[in-house]
């Protein structure tokens, strides 16, 4: 093994190579390993994302050679990769992205980071994946992995064209052209591993929240679902049961005895999940603290002592998972946490995320002494992409130690190509919106088209006070993803499924009652997947990859053969869905459970699909229960499915206890025979009736009971009796949609009546950007997202941050606290004002300047519009600050530029903090806040005239450029006004 400590790279700054890079195929036929040399390829890091790194290193002897081979361009120790295909080419994966299902026309960064409320443009998110799946026009797929830990740009804004940038040097895989996306994700499985078996409990619904602050609030939340009759298998632990943040402890006074806690649980069909982080309070006394400071187990900084970094406990200290050492360490304290009554483990803020620092995370000088099959002594910015993978693998194997006739199931935030097999993960902190109720299902797909199949967000969204409709809405689709769990932020309403009234509860019920009809199924598509790799979810166009109308479909996928269609728009239910279907047939059903809020479900012809019993908890469900088989034949008649069974935990499956039983269908004149086809396992057969129940179209179906392993057979009636029932099914069908009882359409309205005040953003967008502002909250801009370039400059939450004016003495914010009402709005414009108090408005348009089209104009304003007698006609004294807090993507990478007025030049970087400029020192009428990692400038201009002072405020993870006008008294001939407009520019 190399010594791979302190590898210097080879080539110098001024030293440029290019060309094609060179290739060894590895694995199996058709995967190539690529390097732009011999000497690169001997100089590459370890493989953390492979099972085996020496898979990667280790060629293997084959007759075919590359289709695509990738160019590189090596540039002041930057490694540029390369790959075109050919023109009609779809591209997808970049694991856990926001925006668009279809990934063309987007840059990701690979760079795990604590990300609260992104947005559609948010450039990095909580994991890194460095993939990309390509789906060429003749549906043929290729596959191409960037094997670095390092930062990484995936730049996929030039069409058909896939480019990843990182430091030198890294080999790429490339996986195919294979010939569906499925056999990529194979192939890919085999490199990276596929994810870990979840004990079957785990695919029911969780339900969590931030954080239920006792025993008793547990057990009141677990007795209500029960009473309610509302499936539910899980409830979480968030930090709060901790004494004082501090993990491994539970808090005295309000979780006095975990034990009782959980053995109440489990009699009530409940398992119990608590949160581990990786920050650890420095305290010398705690139990944890002192055992790491003996094993000499710490992240250190660069002089070798302990780095110490602020997260909820207060100053913590950090594992370093890159030690194996370590890895036991902590596996022992999970071995030892177990007995309590943890059924699962959550690992959370584990980027690793700290407080108060601009970056959110470590500096990237932190020293990791790893181990030399990981890449040996690296500073941080070496392993951060992996510091929350190696911390799952700990938790993971800590449960295994505890109990190896279990399997363990963990939950991790921060993750990295190869983390599934480990633990599951979910999208993080999303709001609640209808944007983020759409954009979750191309995230789940996303991850499940980079190797990760088991995730799902947070059903309702995290931060913000769902509606009941999204709640519903939210429900019926995230109840079919693979990960189901419901969570919300502190501070937010309850909720719980029956926290927004009987109507949303009810959708709620259904849905999570279909949910677990369907647990047969997805349990047999997570054998698969752990068994094969083959993927749980997938985008719609997996049904036929040839067809490009389906590529772009966001809010519909496949579940195997199901196809799930949801309506993510507030105003169209189920009954006004447009569905476009992929070619062949594809059969309606459901289980007499239509509803307006609820996904449409479709089964492929040619499919068999097994069902159980709507329990209230997957324990409760018995091998000897009814099983239900839904059938839907193909042009030929035919049709087959797989059900896998074991006892839903633990390895004797891997040891052959199980039966995974092969069903077949064929139609015979006009005889439908459905029968056992083939089984594996030494299970024996349940002793169990089965229900068959074959689709005729429109919902629509024929039924007959019998006994499992025997054959069934159904008599088709004429074509004209077919006709008849399809018909009846058909009115039945829309009879309950019209009947059943929707969700109430309430948005929280804020202000007085006859003005428009909503929550639903106003969409202001032309050629360049694209705002959404919305009116109820100080007519806040809450995201400005440059459209050519795809970069989301500012996204913040509604309550404290965004683009807001502040006005008065104390310059008290006029957003947080005053409505503002929309008083004219065209295409391209809006006006909205806000009454301030004492006969003062501040007004604001926004706008497309017509000589400016690639622009955005805001135009700030305090108006008198009545002052009191006596007063002279003026105002008190005010002050007009426009106060916009822009994301910082990428922080080590950006800073703030402009000439003064007296000529001078200024760079103020983060470290900078807050700095004011006054006098000859503003900007002379421009600057600009740079991201050298993007390439781009967001350019601010403004009239000096109306500007008094300027002032830069860097923050964790945001700036605010603020100009501020002079404070003086406002009167109706005399208003403040600040006028200002935004563009953005390249740099080189």
């Amino acid at each position: 093994m190399a010594n791979y400590e302190g590898q210097a790279v080879t080539s110098r700054d001024s030293e440029v190579r290019s060309g094609s890079m060179i290739f060894e195929p590895i694995l199996e036929d058709g995967v190539f390993r690529f390097d732009c040399s011999a000497n690169d390829r001997d100089a590459a890091y370890p493989s953390i994302s492979f099972v085996n790194s020496k898979d990667r290193d280790t060629p293997i002897t084959t007759q075919k050679v590359p289709l695509y081979t990738p160019t590189f361009e090596c540039l002041l120790e930057q490694q540029i990769v390369k790959l075109e295909l050919p023109v009609g080419t779809s591209l997808y994966g970049t694991g856990e992205a926001s925006g668009e299902l279809e990934r063309t026309g987007k840059r990701v960064f690979t760079w795990n980071t604590d990300a609260w409320g992104y947005g559609p443009g948010t450039t990095s998110l909580y994991q890194s994946h460095p993939w990309v799946l390509a789906v060429l026009p003749n549906g043929e797929a290729l596959g191409i992995l960037a094997d670095t830990t390092r930062r990484c740009e995936i730049d996929l804004r030039k069409e058909s064209t896939i480019q990843f940038v990182a430091p030198s040097s890294y080999p790429v895989i490339t996986f195919g052209p294979f010939a569906s996306p499925t056999a990529v994700l194979i192939s890919l499985s085999k490199a990276i591993g596929t994810v870990f078996m979840p004990p079957k409990w785990s695919l029911g619904y969780h339900q969590c929240r931030w954080s239920y602050l006792s025993d008793q609030r547990v057990l009141e939340v677990a007795k209500t679902f029960r009473k309610k009759s509302i499936p539910c298998d899980v409830v979480w632990m968030d930090i709060d049961y901790m004494d004082g943040f501090r993990c491994f402890t539970f808090d005295k006074e309000h979780f006095r005895d975990p034990m009782s806690l959980v053995k109440d649980l489990h009699y009530s069909g409940f398992k119990a999940i608590w949160m581990l982080d990786p920050g650890i309070k420095q305290e010398e006394g705690y139990f944890v603290y002192d055992s790491g400071s003996k094993n000499d187990v710490w992240v250190q900084k660069a002089d070798g002592t302990p780095y110490v970094g602020e997260v909820w406990p207060g100053p913590c200290v950090f594992p370093d998972y890159t030690q194996s050492k370590v890895r036991a360490w902590w596996a022992n304290l999970v071995k030892d946490f177990i007995p309590n009554g943890v059924d699962g483990i959550w690992n959370d803020m584990n980027e690793p995320a700290i407080f108060k620092v601009l970056t959110k995370t470590m500096p990237e000088s932190n020293v990791h002494r790893g181990d030399t099959e990981l890449g040996g002594c690296q500073n941080h910015f070496f392993y951060h992409n992996v510091y929350g993978l190696l911390m799952a693998r700990s938790t993971y194997e800590g449960m295994k130690l505890a109990n190896e006739k279990k399997r363990p199931f963990v939950l991790t935030r921060a993750g990295f190509s190869g983390s599934q097999r480990y633990a599951a993960t979910w999208t993080g902190d999303n709001l609640s919106t209808w944007e983020h109720l759409h954009m979750s299902i191309s995230m789940v797909l996303q991850l499940g088209l980079s190797g990760q199949p088991l995730s799902g967000p947070d059903i309702g969204g995290f931060a913000g006070n769902a509606t009941p409709r999204l709640f519903g809405r939210w429900m019926g689709v995230g109840s079919l993803f693979p990960f189901c769990r419901g969570h919300s932020e502190a501070g937010t309403t309850d909720h719980e499924p029956w926290s927004f009234g009987e109507e949303c509860e009810e959708v709620c019920r259904l849905a999570l009652k279909r949910r677990y009809r369907l647990i047969p199924l997805i349990y047999t598509l997570f054998y698969f997947a752990h068994t094969r790799g083959t993927p749980v979810s997938t985008p719609t166009f997996f049904a036929d990859p040839k067809d490009p109308s389906l590529r772009k479909l966001e809010n519909s996928f496949l579940l195997g053969p199901v196809l799930v269609y949801a309506s993510t728009l507030r105003r169209q239910g189920l009954d006004k869905l447009e569905i476009t279907l992929p070619k062949g047939i594809w059969l309606n059903f459901d289980f007499d459970d239509a509803h307006p809020d609820l996904p449409a479900l479709y089964l492929k012809g040619g499919s068999i699909i097994p069902v159980g019993l709507p329990h209230q908890h997957v324990g409760e469900a018995n091998p000897s229960d009814d099983l239900t088989l839904f059938v839907a034949l193909d042009e030929h008649g035919k049709a087959e499915g797989v059900l896998f069974e074991d006892d839903g935990d633990g390895y004797e499956f891997t040891k052959g206890s199980y039966l995974l039983t092969h069903y077949v269908a064929e139609l015979k004149s006009s005889v439908v025979t459905v029968s056992v086809h083939k089984t594996d396992g030494s299970w024996e057969r349940p002793k169990r009736r089965l229900h068959i129940q074959l689709l005729l179209g429109g919902g629509a179906m024929l039924d007959t009971w019998g006994t499992d392993g025997e054959v069934l057979q159904l008599i088709l009636p004429s074509e004209d009796e077919v006709l008849k029932l399809v018909s009846t099914s058909e009115k039945n069908y829309k009879d309950r949609l019209e009947n059943a009882t929707p969700i109430p359409d309430v948005e929280e309205v804020s202000g007085p009546k006859g003005t428009e005040l909503s929550r639903t953003p106003i969409e202001l967008k032309n050629g360049e950007w694209n705002l959404k502002v919305v009116p109820w909250i100080g007519g806040r801009i809450m995201s400005m997202t440059h459209i050519p370039s795809g970069t989301q400059w500012l996204h913040s939450r509604i309550e404290i941050n965004g683009y807001e004016e502040y006005s008065g003495m104390e310059y008290r914010s006029a957003g947080c606290s005053e409505e503002y009402s929309v008083i004219d709005r065209e295409p391209g414009l809006v006006v909205l004002e806000g009454d301030i108090g004492g006969g003062l408005v501040l007004k604001r348009h926004i706008y497309v300047p017509k000589n400016v089209p690639n622009a955005i104009q805001i135009d700030s304003s305090i108006i008198a519009r009545s002052v009191g007698a006596g007063s002279g006609g003026f105002s008190r004294l005010v002050c007009l600050r426009v106060h916009p807090t822009f994301s910082v993507l990428h922080p080590s990478e950006s800073f703030v530029s402009f000439t003064s007025m007296d000529g001078s030049k200024h760079e103020v970087f983060p470290d900078g903090m807050e700095q004011f400029f006054e006098g000859d020192l503003i900007p002379n009428g421009e600057w600009r806040l740079v991201d050298k990692c993007l390439g781009l400038a967001l350019v601010n201009r403004f009239s000096v005239s109306e500007v008094f002072k300027c002032l830069v405020h860097w923050d964790c993870g945001t700036v605010n450029l603020e100009l501020w006008s002079q404070s003086r008294p406002v009167s109706e001939q005399s208003p403040l006004r600040i006028s200002h407009q935004y563009e953005v520019i390249g740099i080189s």
